[in-house]
């Protein structure tokens, strides 16, 4: 996989589409209202309501082009396409076994998709990049900055 692409589930696609379209459509045409009238009640340097709505304005204007470059280099990997493959692939939920004798699941997702608490973590991660590839039974070591440590691959899903 080439780290240039943003390589993305189907869902993760559509939630980036759906704040850009939210952000574009509600939440700034709110914002250009509440501007003009806050520049309209006078003297703009003292004016708390323009000065933070004209803050806010930057900050989703950038949060915008952010969602534009990632959305046009958006690669859609369905994680159907990947299933039955034997491999961990991108789009894979794996079970593990840690040397604690835990079970864990990983699901191996974009960078826009990552969510550890819920064990979404990126193809780009450690983790992720130590499981890619990887077969049921495989052994792995997991090379992280809080340290090493090694798991066996029970299931994918």
């Amino acid at each position: 996989m080439q780290k240039n692409k943003n390589y993305i589930t189907p869902i993760g696609y559509k939630k980036l589409l759906d704040e850009q379209e939210m952000l574009l459509r509600e939440e700034r045409p709110e914002l250009c209202k509440m501007i003009a009238w806050a520049a309209g009640n006078g003297d703009r340097s003292e004016n708390a309501d323009y000065i933070y709505g004209k803050r806010r304005l930057r900050e989703i204007d950038k949060r915008l082009r952010f969602l534009k470059g990632r959305i046009e280099n958006a690669v859609v990997v369905d994680p159907q396409d990947t299933k039955g493959k034997g491999k961990v692939l991108f789009g894979s939920t794996v079970r593990i076994l840690d040397e604690e004798g835990e079970v864990k699941l990983y699901h191996i997702v974009g960078v826009d998709e990552t969510d550890p608490s819920q064990g979404k973590v990126s193809w780009q991660s450690p983790i992720g990049r130590s499981l890619l590839g990887k077969s049921v039974g495989d052994d792995v070591l997991i090379k992280t900055p809080q340290g090493e440590f090694e798991v066996s691959i029970e299931e994918i899903l």
